[in-house]
C-alpha cells in the first residue's frame, strides 16, 4: 500500500555536491570561470561513484498524459516489488512537461497539478520512503525541448537550484535547447554553481547531468561540472540507433572514471523496437562502457524477460565496478568486437559482440585482454551464470546481432569448474521445405581439461525432422579438440517462409565430476526458389528487409511511417511503376539458391524530398560486394546498376546513408529485377 502524501518538513541529510573542478583555457577567465577553476571541498568527491542506476520516462511516454504523479510513485513501487532497488537501481528521475508552461508571479517554477496534483515536493517524500532518489529535467536555455516549450533556468539558475533543492530533488538532468546561442561551458558551470548554493543552503547533495548531446565535447571539460555528460544525441528504439550510439561512445573511456562519466542516453530495452538478444547487446554494452544505467520503459508493462535483462546482478556488477574503468576496444574487424573492462579484483569483462547480421565466431585470449600469464583461468558467464575453466581461450559464436558477457580471472580455483566449449553450428540453414538441407555443429574444448561423455543433439520446431548423418557422441573430447557432427534438417512440405528457430544442445562431465551443458539457438530460413527467366524483385518474396524508416515498399517510394504510405517511384523526374521503396540505410535479402545469374535497376533518390537526400546502392551476392554506385544525389538522375550474381545463395540490396546522414534519405531500386 502506498504511504499517503504529506506536506511535513523532512530531515535532510547535510552534504555537498560532488564537483571536481576544471580550467577551461588559459585566457582571463570570467567570474564563473574563476570560480570553476576553484578546488571542490574534499567531502564533496563521493557523489556518483559508480554510474548512477534508476528510471526516466521519457523514452516510454514523452509529454503523453501518462506521464504523472500516479506513474512516478508507481515505478518507485516497482523498484521494489521486482528487485530491482536490490538490483541496484536508485534515481526516478522525471523528464519534461512536468512543470505549467509559465512561472508565477515570484519567477519560481509551478508543477502541473493535473498531473502532479501534490507537487513534486510529495512525490520526492514519497520517493524517498522507499529508499529511493527523485530527478527532475530542465534546459539550460530560455525554454525547454517540448514542443509545447516550459520554463528553461537560462538566467532563472540560483532560483531553480534552490527551488529543486527544497523540494528534495537528488538528480537534475540539464538539456540544451532553447540557449540563446550562449557559451555551452558558461551556460553548465553557472548551474553547477547554483546547485552547489543550493546545496550549501540545503545539506541537499544533487547528482548533476550535463546532456548538450556532446556538441561540444563535454568529456574534454565537464569532468569538473558535473558527474555525467551525454556524449551522443538522443536514442531511439531500433537497432541502427543503439549501434551508432556505441560506436560514438566507445573511443571515450579514456574520459571516464568515478565522479565523472560518459552517458550514451538511456536504455530502451524493454520498449519493443530490437529484440531481447538485440537488448541483451544494449545492456551489456552499456555496463562494460560503465555507462549510467537509466531504464526508458514503462516497467508497469515490462515482460519477464525485460525484466530478467534489467536485473541481471552479473551484468549489473560490470557497471558498478568500484574501480570506474570504462571498457576498451581490444579488437572490431569485420564486425566482430572485443571489448575488455579492468576490474577491481584483477579480472576482466570482455564483451564478444556481434555487430553483422549472421553468427560469427569470435575470439581472443586472457593475455590479450590484460591478464597475466597462468596455468589456467575462471571464466563466469554472465547471462548464464556458470562458471567454466579455460587454458586461455575466451571465444564463443554469437548470434547475429548478439554479445556474449563473460567475466575471466586467474583463480587458483579453476579445476573446480568444467571447460568451457565453444558450441557453434557452421551456417543458418536455408531450407526449402520438403527437402534436406545440410548442417555441421561443432563442440570444442576450450579448457584446461577434457570434456568427458560429450553428446550433442538438434531439435526443430514440431513436425520437422532431423537427424544425425555422423556421430553425435564422444567418450572425451580433449582440450583444444572438436567433436564435429553432420545432420540433415527437413521442414515439411507446405511450411511457410521465415525464420524458425533450431536448438543445438551439448551435455557433457569433467574430472572434477561436474555436469554441464551448453544450449545456442541456430536459426533456419524457409526459402522458395526463385522462378526461372527475369522477374521483378518487388513481386517475389525477400528473406528479410530492414529499413532506416517504415518498412520497405513493393512499387512505391518509402513513406517512413506505415506500409503503403509511399508515392510512385520518382526519380529525376521518371516515374517507374515497379520497383522497391526504401530509406537509408536498408538492406533487402532475397534467396536465389545458385540459380540466378543477374540483378539489375536504376536507382537514385526520390524526387519527394525536394534537394535533400545522399546515399549509396550495393549488391552483394553472398558475402562480397558485387557492384555499388557511390554516392547519389536528389539532384543526380537514375543510374543503372547491375551485377553478375552467377553462383550466389543469397543476394542483398543495401543502401547506406552517403556518409553524413539519414535526413531524408528516400532510396528507390527503380525497376529492380532478377534473372534465373
Amino acid at each position: 500500500m502506498r504511504h499517503p502524501h504529506t506536506r511535513t518538513s523532512r530531515r535532510r541529510v547535510v552534504g555537498v555536491l560532488a564537483v571536481s573542478l576544471l580550467a577551461l583555457g588559459t585566457a582571463a577567465p570570467s567570474v564563473a570561470v574563476a570560480r570553476e577553476q576553484r578546488s571542490a571541498p574534499t567531502e564533496a568527491r563521493g557523489l556518483a561513484l559508480t554510474p548512477p542506476m534508476g528510471f526516466n520516462n521519457w523514452n516510454s511516454t514523452h509529454c503523453g498524459p501518462e506521464f504523472n504523479e500516479s506513474m512516478v510513485e508507481g515505478i518507485a513501487d516497482l523498484f521494489i516489488e521486482k528487485g530491482l532497488k536490490d538490483a541496484g537501481y536508485q534515481y526516478v528521475n522525471l523528464d519534461d512537461c512536468w512543470a505549467l508552461p509559465a512561472r508565477d508571479a515570484n519567477g519560481r517554477l509551478v508543477p502541473d497539478p493535473v498531473r502532479f496534483p501534490h507537487g513534486i515536493e510529495a512525490v520526492a517524500d514519497y520517493v524517498h520512503a522507499k529508499g529511493l532518489k527523485l530527478g527532475i529535467y530542465t534546459s539550460a536555455g530560455t525554454k525547454t525541448c517540448s514542443s509545447t516549450g516550459f520554463p528553461g533556468a537560462l538566467g532563472h539558475e540560483e532560483n531553480d537550484a534552490r527551488q529543486f533543492a527544497e523540494w528534495g530533488i537528488d538528480y537534475l538532468k540539464y538539456d540544451n535547447c532553447n540557449n540563446q546561442g550562449a557559451d555551452a561551458r558558461q551556460r553548465y558551470v553557472t548551474m553547477r554553481d547554483a546547485l552547489r548554493d543550493a546545496t550549501g543552503r540545503t545539506g541537499r547533495p544533487i547528482v548533476y547531468s550535463i546532456c548538450e548531446w556532446g556538441d561540444n565535447k563535454p568529456w574534454e571539460w565537464a569532468s569538473g561540472v558535473g558527474q555525467l555528460w551525454r556524449t551522443t544525441h538522443d536514442i531511439q528504439d531500433k537497432w541502427s540507433s543503439m549501434l551508432s550510439i556505441l560506436k560514438k561512445n566507445l573511443p571515450l573511456a579514456p574520459y571516464a572514471g568515478p565522479g565523472h562519466w560518459n552517458d550514451p542516453d538511456m536504455l530502451e530495452v524493454g520498449n519493443g523496437g530490437m529484440t531481447d538478444t538485440e537488448y541483451r547487446t544494449h545492456f551489456s554494452m552499456w555496463s562494460v562502457m560503465a555507462a549510467p544505467l537509466l531504464i526508458g520503459s514503462d516497467l508497469r508493462k515490462a515482460s519477464p524477460a525485460t525484466l530478467g535483462i534489467l536485473a541481471n546482478k552479473d551484468v549489473i556488477a560490470v557497471d558498478q565496478d568500484p574501480l570506474g574503468k570504462q571498457g576498451t576496444v581490444v579488437s572490431s574487424e569485420g564486425g566482430r568486437w572485443v571489448v575488455a573492462k579492468q576490474m577491481k579484483d584483477g579480472s576482466r569483462a570482455v564483451a564478444l559482440f556481434n555487430e553483422t547480421d549472421t553468427p560469427q565466431h569470435i575470439a581472443t585470449t586472457a593475455r590479450a585482454v590484460g591478464l597475466p600469464q597462468a596455468p589456467a583461468y575462471t571464466l563466469r558467464d554472465l547471462w548464464q551464470h556458470r562458471n567454466y575453466n579455460t587454458a586461455g581461450a575466451v571465444s564463443a559464436t554469437v548470434p547475429a546481432h548478439g554479445t556474449v558477457l563473460v567475466r575471466v580471472s586467474p583463480d587458483r580455483h579453476w579445476s573446480k569448474n568444467p571447460p568451457a566449449v565453444e558450441l557453434a553450428a557452421d551456417s543458418a540453414p536455408l531450407v526449402v521445405a520438403g527437402r534436406p538441407a545440410a548442417l555441421t555443429s561443432t563442440v570444442t574444448d576450450l579448457g584446461r581439461t577434457s570434456a568427458h561423455d560429450v553428446s550433442v543433439s538438434l531439435t526443430g520446431p514440431e513436425g520437422w525432422t532431423v537427424r544425425a548423418r555422423s556421430a553425435p557422441r564422444a567418450h572425451a573430447v580433449p582440450t583444444g579438440t572438436t567433436l564435429t557432427t553432420r545432420w540433415a534438417v527437413t521442414a515439411p512440405k507446405g511450411t511457410p517462409t521465415g525464420s524458425y528457430d533450431l536448438t543445438l544442445r551439448t551435455s557433457y562431465g569433467s574430472p572434477a565430476k561436474v555436469r554441464a551443458t551448453n544450449t545456442t539457438t541456430v536459426t533456419a530460413s524457409v526459402v522458395v526458389p526463385p522462378p526461372a527467366g527475369t522477374s521483378y524483385l518487388g513481386d517475389l518474396p525477400w528473406m528479410s528487409a530492414t529499413n532506416g524508416y517504415g518498412p520497405v515498399e513493393r512499387d512505391t517510394s518509402n513513406g517512413e511511417s506505415a506500409a503503403g504510405d509511399g508515392r510512385p517511384i520518382t526519380v529525376g523526374g521518371v516515374v517507374y511503376a515497379k520497383g522497391l521503396g526504401t530509406h537509408a540505410p536498408s538492406e533487402v535479402t532475397y534467396y536465389t539458391g545458385k540459380a540466378c545469374t543477374k540483378v539489375s535497376a536504376d536507382v537514385g533518390v526520390d524526387d519527394e524530398k525536394g534537394a535533400k537526400g545522399t546515399v549509396s546502392f550495393e549488391i552483394w551476392a553472398d558475402g562480397t560486394k558485387v557492384a555499388s554506385t557511390g554516392v547519389l544525389t536528389n539532384a543526380m538522375a537514375a543510374q543503372p546498376i547491375s551485377a553478375d550474381v552467377t553462383g550466389a545463395q543469397v543476394v542483398r540490396l543495401v543502401v547506406t546513408n552517403g556518409g553524413d546522414n539519414t535526413d531524408s534519405d528516400h532510396a528507390d531500386w527503380a525497376d529492380a529485377r532478377l534473372t534465373c
